[in-house]
Order: C-alpha cells, then sequence, then structure tokens
C-alpha cells in the first residue's frame, strides 16, 4: 500500500487577505487564474486579478427553471454553481484544430493548439468529479485529445467544498460531494459565521504545498476540523433530492415505454441541460474558407444530441422526434455511460434541473422511472 504523502497531511487555516496573496503568487507563476465572479445576473467563472472581483455575500436561490442572486452576509463562496462548467476552459465551447494554407502548389497544415495554464479557483466538488470524468473520456484512453491532456496536465486547481448545497443540488447521492477528497491542489472550507471569513486548508499536491508555503497561515485545531466536518454533514444532510438507486436498469426496462412521449410534451430541445452540464462532450466539426480559398480552417463546436441535426446520417436524422432525443440524453447520462467510462454521467451538480425553462427534473423523471 502506498504510503500517504506528508503534504497530504497539511491542514491549515489563512484569512481571507490570503486569496489576494494565492492570487498574485498563482498569477506570478504564469497561470491565468479563474474564478466565480458576478456578471449579467448570475454566478459566472471569468479571469480574476484579486480576490474582490469574488462574490462576497452573495448567494444563490435555485429552483426548477428558477435562479437568482441575493445579498446574504459576508461569505466570499456562499453561492454553488452558475450556468458555466469548467469544461469552457479545459474543452472550449469553439477550438480551431487546424488550419491549411496554399502557397502556389504547396499546402501546409498548422495544428493549433491553445497551452494557456489555467488555475481555477472555487471548484466545487461536483466539479471537480466532472473534470474526472472528461479525464477518462480526452487524457486517459488510447486517442488522448492533445489540446485538453495539455491544458489538463498544466491545471492548478483549488476547490472549494459546499457548506449550503442550492435546493437542485443532490451531489451526495452520486458520491461526488460535498467534501473534495482528492483531485485537488489546495481545497477551502469557508468559516464565516463568526465575523471575517477564514479558511481551512488542505494540501493535496506537491505544487499546492508549494504554493501554501507563500502564504500566511496558522496550523489547523482540533476545533478547526471538527467545525469543517460539521458543516460538511449538515451540507449533505441538507439536500433534499437525490438520485435513486437501480437507474440504469430502470431505463432499460421501459425503453419503448409511454413514458418518454409524456415527457416529450414539455422537453422543448432548447439543449440548455447539456449546454450546463459540466460532463456532457457532444460537438460537430465546421470547414471554413476564406473568399480567396488559400486558407481554410477546421473547427470543433459544442453540440447537443438534442438537435436534430446532431444524429443526422446519409438518409435523414436517426432521432426525428423530441422523444427519442430526450431518451439518448438520459440514457446515456445515467445508464451506457456506466458501460462506456465505468462512471455514470452525472455528477448531482444540479445544473440541468435550474438552468431547463421549463423546470424538468432529473431526479423527479428517474425516480418516475424505477417505480413504473
Amino acid at each position: 500500500m502506498t504510503p500517504t504523502p506528508e503534504y497530504r497531511k497539511t491542514r491549515v487555516v489563512i484569512d481571507a487577505a490570503q486569496l489576494d496573496v494565492l492570487i498574485a503568487n498563482l498569477r506570478a507563476q504564469g497561470y491565468e487564474v479563474i474564478g466565480p465572479t458576478v456578471a449579467d445576473g448570475a454566478i459566472v467563472y471569468a479571469p480574476l486579478s484579486g480576490a474582490g472581483e469574488l462574490p462576497a455575500g452573495v448567494t444563490d436561490v435555485q429552483g426548477p427553471g428558477s435562479y437568482r442572486l441575493e445579498k446574504n452576509g459576508t461569505a466570499l463562496f456562499a453561492h454553488v454553481v452558475g450556468p458555466h462548467a469548467w469544461k469552457r476552459y479545459l474543452y472550449p465551447p469553439e477550438q480551431l484544430l487546424f488550419r491549411s494554407v496554399r502557397q502556389g502548389r504547396n499546402l501546409r497544415i498548422n495544428e493549433e493548439l491553445e497551452l494557456k495554464r489555467y488555475a481555477f479557483l472555487g471548484v466545487r466538488p461536483c466539479d471537480i468529479a466532472a473534470i474526472r470524468i472528461h479525464d477518462k473520456v480526452f487524457a486517459d484512453g488510447e486517442y488522448a485529445d492533445p489540446g485538453y491532456s495539455a491544458r489538463r496536465q498544466a491545471a492548478f486547481i483549488v476547490a472549494v467544498n459546499c457548506t449550503r448545497p442550492a435546493a437542485t443540488c443532490f451531489c451526495a447521492s452520486m458520491n461526488t460531494g460535498p467534501r473534495a477528497r482528492d483531485g485537488f491542489d489546495l481545497a477551502l472550507t469557508e468559516f464565516s459565521d463568526r465575523g471575517a471569513p477564514e479558511f481551512l486548508v488542505e494540501v493535496g499536491s506537491a505544487r499546492g504545498s508549494q504554493t501554501l508555503a507563500k502564504l500566511k497561515h496558522r496550523p489547523a485545531g482540533e476545533d478547526d476540523l471538527k467545525r469543517a466536518d460539521a458543516l460538511l454533514a449538515a451540507a449533505a444532510r441538507s439536500m433534499s433530492r437525490s438520485m435513486p438507486s437501480g437507474i440504469a436498469d430502470a431505463i432499460e426496462d421501459h425503453l419503448e415505454d409511454a413514458y418518454w412521449d409524456k415527457i416529450a410534451g414539455r422537453c422543448i430541445n432548447c439543449a440548455n441541460c447539456t449546454m450546463v452540464c459540466p460532463t456532457c462532450f457532444c460537438t460537430t466539426v465546421e470547414d471554413v474558407t476564406d473568399l480567396s480559398g488559400d486558407i481554410a480552417e477546421r473547427w470543433r463546436k459544442w453540440d447537443s444530441c438534442f438537435n436534430i441535426d446532431f444524429s443526422y446520417i446519409h438518409g435523414g436524422s436517426v432521432r426525428r422526434e423530441a422523444s427519442s432525443r430526450f431518451r439518448q440524453w438520459m440514457r446515456h447520462k445515467l445508464d451506457t455511460w456506466h458501460d462506456q467510462f465505468a462512471t455514470s454521467g452525472c455528477v448531482g451538480c444540479g445544473r440541468c434541473i435550474t438552468w431547463c425553462p421549463v423546470g424538468i427534473d432529473i431526479t423527479e423523471e428517474a425516480r418516475t422511472l424505477t417505480k413504473g
């Protein structure tokens, strides 16, 4: 059995001012720091230059098809997740795969590979689980994606454990939260109930240990550890939603059920759920040329299995009915994903519930199938 590295045993406490130092230090190391901030009435992920851009005192109120922000206290991470997922930086919505340039009788192919070094601040445990799923898909297999692999290998992850879940969260039932167990360089648990925010910091890597050494901190005491444990346990207990067991078998047993037509009567095939989902990765490829015909480019762009053209082959679309497209999404996410990647395609973040315009709740639909 491999012994636990000494750095993994490190538990310290920092105050909120040290987040500015952390961000400055990561920027000095050449990282572009990405974290949560407020824009357009939502919590979004964007480049940060300092801790002053974090959503201090802002919390999110979420429900099926419902999202709003409120001011509440002084905590920096009182929110949960918004419409963005970290995949937009590791697996961008649009990526130039290559450019071909004609020079006389010659044709030169330039492969484009963006090599930005990102530091992600505020990664929730469910999103760490989503990133690890993408690692299996894009980095660990026989056909690795070079762009994803390069960005992922360079990424520095600062996790934030969830002490307050949204009403749409169900990560506890998916074993993906509210505490991050691994997959991070540093993990923070925020204490904001006794005045100015403080953070319990756990180290998850050697480079995390090196970065922490540049911050002012004190050793975590037994009271700090118990306090964090109590907050995270309470967060898990407070989740009102859960994914029922046996859903994969239930879907297989009801593939031809009238249920799919019924749910299709509500689903408008807008693809919101797949766009906000941290694990969905369907794409399409587009080739474009300039007016001279000397330059051609190939772009990969996010797509969705809810779009009728996504399954288009010679002779037409394979899934013309909305019911078949919803079934494909739910079956792949909760059933066949296990066969492909040995895990569920759902991490319990609840984004698809919140950002569905008609309020379809994947946990309720799963429960309907398991009871049927």
